[in-house]
């Protein structure tokens, strides 16, 4: 069983761990045969307050979290602290040297560029971070326009909605195109937006 970790944190932006989350959970639940799971993480487990006030039990503290095939870190206020965090940048690093596919949505890259996972790559973030993505180190092609961005072993995504695509697409790369057609129908993610 190869299994997916979305990092959780106090102001950890909803839609940015939870979107991504619906999708790749749908798909693990409904074809357990494709041999993923999906699970939640936080440095110490337990309770995590969200931006908004949404409160979510992770399935595990960092010391007990099962080896990851995949770890997805989003964005949201929580991060600001975390770029300046030795211990949680430690981590990250520590991340790189032992899962394969790193994933990021909204201002979790910020946190990848601090921890210096980022240097000479392409990578994005929310439209309103890009700059801070480029100050936090200049040898990152900031890509603007594009909503996710896949340099192999690391995908980064813009913000919130973003990172349901970007969740689509990896699951694309890991079970292929048509099972990830399956999920998005399913999910009815087809966006349209009304304004």
């Amino acid at each position: 069983m190869r299994t997916i970790g979305v990092v959780l944190f106090d102001d950890v932006e909803e839609l940015d761990a939870i979107g991504p989350w619906e999708a790749l959970s749908h798909w693990a639940r409904t074809y357990p045969d494709d041999g993923y799971r999906v699970v939640t993480l936080a440095r110490d487990g337990g309770e995590v307050r969200c931006a908004k006030g949404l409160r979510v039990l992770a399935d595990h503290s960092y010391g007990d979290a099962p080896p990851l095939d995949v770890l997805l870190y989003p964005g949201g206020r929580g991060t600001r602290s975390q770029l300046h965090d030795e211990d949680q940048l430690a981590w990250a690093r520590e991340q790189r040297e032992t899962v394969p596919l790193l994933t990021s949505v909204c201002t979790g890259s910020l946190v990848y560029a601090a921890a210096g996972l980022l240097r000479d790559r392409p990578a994005t973030t929310h439209w309103k971070s890009l700059d801070r993505l480029a100050d936090l180190d200049p040898t990152i092609d900031v890509r603007r326009d594009e909503r996710f961005v896949d340099d192999g072993d690391v995908i980064t995504s813009a913000g919130v909605s973003a990172g349901i695509d970007m969740a689509l697409h990896l699951l694309a790369r890991l079970a292929g195109p048509e099972r990830a057609r399956e999920v998005r129908r399913h999910i009815q993610y087809d966006p349209a937006p009304p304004v």
